[in-house]
């Protein structure tokens, strides 16, 4: 799963990160209890959060954990900037060959691919960059292109009440150090503020600039996203699934040789580490759609160790649910 970024912040209040009791949920086939019992492994990690929904023709079922919970999701939200500019290239407003510019007035941190590189770039790399490698850089050049407001409408028209963006990658680092909202503090900036121990650090769930979202808005998002509901052309539809299907968390949790489309978010910052992964997989010709999701805090020491188990709890329910389409 690959990082957002790696810096400091104050842990969020451990009353908003208090686990709750296991609450999971089967309908359907009576063998999809084994997928429940792996649901019911997850939830045992710290502030889970999980729906997985099989739309089998004649017997659709869904088991989650919590699935209602806002909880910060990272990159996971770059899903509703790519839609948003795939829309803008259907009406004529964007291109995907436009020449991007990448420099200091856009860079932000952990950025694999622009991180240390000026110029120019078509802007389907710049799409491609941001889900697959999950470049906040390339993020912020898509976000400026199509703007805030049109990716928070998008997330208005699909229902999702739970999801929040923020301005920027940038905005968003800056807030979080301690700056006033909507300052973005610049390229120089944000590296002082990311090596200071800032005592005005804020909490990165918060109603102001987060990336948060539901396991109920991310499986809501894919369902109608990927039967192509905010597009016009099918093209646009097979340009959205191609790109997402890129992101490179799926690899690591969808059964081998499954078709799968969607994006992974994660943040270590001081003591506060999220691990996410929301999208859709294609079980012969059953979408099987998901999102798991687990906020915790801790030392940095812990984290792999984490991973491991989110990694294999994840990869087992998705097993398990394949094995209970086929």
């Amino acid at each position: 799963m690959p990082n957002l970024y790696r810096r400091n912040l104050p842990a969020l209040a451990a009353s908003m990160l208090a686990a709750a009791p296991i609450v999971s949920r089967a309908q359907g086939q009576a063998g999809n209890a084994r997928v429940q019992a792996a649901v019911e492994r997850f939830a045992a990690l710290p502030s889970a959060s999980c729906l997985v929904v099989a739309d089998q023709p004649g017997k659709p079922w869904q088991v989650s954990h919590q699935p209602a919970a806002q909880l910060f999701v990272g990159s996971a939200i770059k899903t509703f900037i790519l839609a948003q500019y795939l829309r803008d290239v259907e009406a004529g407003r964007l291109a995907e060959n436009t020449q991007m510019a990448i420099d200091d007035s856009v860079r932000s941190l952990s950025s694999p691919v622009f991180l240390k590189l000026t110029g120019t770039t078509p802007a389907v790399a710049v799409l491609e960059a941001m889900i697959a490698h999950s470049d906040n850089t390339a993020t912020d050049v898509a976000m400026g292109a199509v703007g805030t407001d049109r990716v928070r409408a998008l997330i208005a028209q699909a229902g999702l009440k739970q999801t929040q963006v923020p301005n920027s990658t940038r905005r968003l680092f800056s807030y979080l150090a301690g700056a006033p909202e909507g300052v973005d503090a610049g390229w120089a900036g944000i590296l002082r503020l990311a090596e200071a121990a800032s005592t005005n650090s804020r909490p990165a769930l918060n109603d102001r600039q987060t990336m948060a979202s539901s396991a109920e808005d991310m499986v809501s998002w894919y369902r109608q996203a990927l039967t192509g509901a905010f597009f016009q052309k099918p093209g646009t539809l097979v340009e959205f699934k191609r790109i997402q299907a890129m992101a490179d968390a799926l690899v690591l949790i969808v059964p081998p040789d499954t078709p799968a489309y969607g994006k992974g978010g994660s943040i270590d910052w001081q003591d506060f580490h999220c691990f996410c992964v929301a999208g859709q997989m294609i079980v012969g010709k059953v979408p099987v759609t998901f999102c798991f999701t687990i906020n915790w805090t801790g030392p940095a020491d812990g984290i792999g160790a984490m991973f491991q188990s989110y990694k294999t709890n994840v990869a087992d329910v998705l097993r398990e649910a394949a094995q209970a389409v086929g």
